[in-house]
């Protein structure tokens, strides 16, 4: 990420040494990649802390040229964090967050995504910030705690645009993605108001993985910019609709694409409905013979 933020710059015509990229690595072997990464790429000018960002987060002291305890405050913040992680600071957090980041409540103990979610939050300056993180659907609509966080994330209008991916993009996961775009500080005519993009019919399918093209990234990429309705792929939803729906975020509830409707196809699980309910009857009556035959019922 910290690559590509360069190369966006680079691409741009704009000067990537303009950049202070700093960043976080609990996996050491990952830590070790991305630091040779740099290095490969003439990049000197990147610091990465080694450390585990929930339990003991980092910032970078310009002065003293090192990584101290605590958290930063950054223009833009983007992070892929481990989704659904059950180790993750529970007991730490249940008691209180150290270092302040638990505005919005505890998340459960089985769930760790909106702990990353709020630290985020946290490394964000005031006026300005951006955050982009790629999160599981659960996150939208689980309920609980992660309800309750959520709830609060909203009343405070700190989320800008919801984007659902489709599923089997990522390696070694299956299931689809979100990406959340969070600021501190909306835009006036932005303000609660939500951005929700469904992109899970937007993509190239592969033999062994969903790829999304130029195209597609264009595409969702151009909605994101407009901020406007479009038809079966994007609308602006009000967060007077969001809290009638109890402030679940579920994508399809408010943007329905062809694969939706596929997907819903209520007379077809109807109808697997009954033949799975005629299957149980045929079932429990061979039971009920068999256990005659042995003497167990009268």
């Amino acid at each position: 990420m910290l690559l590509e933020a360069v190369q966006y710059l680079k691409d741009h015509h704009e000067n990537p040494r303009s950049l202070s990229l700093y960043g976080q690595e609990k996996n050491l072997g990952t830590w070790a990649i991305a630091q040779i990464n740099l290095f490969l790429h003439d990049i000197d000018d990147a610091f990465i802390a080694k450390g585990d960002t929930i339990l003991t987060p980092k910032r970078f002291d310009p002065k003293a040229k090192e990584f101290v305890a605590g958290v930063g405050a950054y223009d833009r913040v983007m992070a892929n964090p481990p989704f659904s992680e059950k180790v993750w600071g529970y007991e730490v957090w249940s008691n209180g967050d150290p270092f302040g980041r638990d505005v919005y409540g505890c998340p459960p103990k089985a769930y760790g995504d909106l702990a990353f979610v709020q630290h985020m939050l946290a490394s964000l300056k005031p006026d300005g910030g951006v955050l982009g993180v790629v999160v599981p659907h659960g996150v939208l609509f689980r309920g609980g705690a992660e309800s309750q966080i959520r709830e609060a994330i909203l009343r405070a209008d700190l989320i800008e645009a919801i984007i659902g991916l489709a599923p089997n993009l990522f390696y070694g996961a299956g299931i689809p993605a979100a990406i959340l775009f969070l600021r501190k500080t909306k835009r006036k005519d932005r303000k609660n108001r939500i951005l929700i993009i469904n992109g899970n019919a937007t993509y190239q399918p592969e033999t062994s993985q969903n790829v999304l093209t130029d195209a597609n990234v264009r595409t969702i990429a151009d909605a994101f910019r407009n901020f406007k309705d479009v038809e079966k792929l994007a609308r602006v939803v009000t967060l007077d609709e969001i809290e009638k729906n109890d402030f679940s975020l579920n994508i399809s509830r408010y943007v329905q694409t062809d694969a939706d409707i596929e997907a819903v196809d209520v007379s077809a699980e109807i109808a697997k409905l009954k033949g799975l309910i005629a299957t149980r009857d045929e079932a429990e009556v061979a039971m009920f013979e068999n256990l005659k035959r042995l003497g167990y019922v009268c």
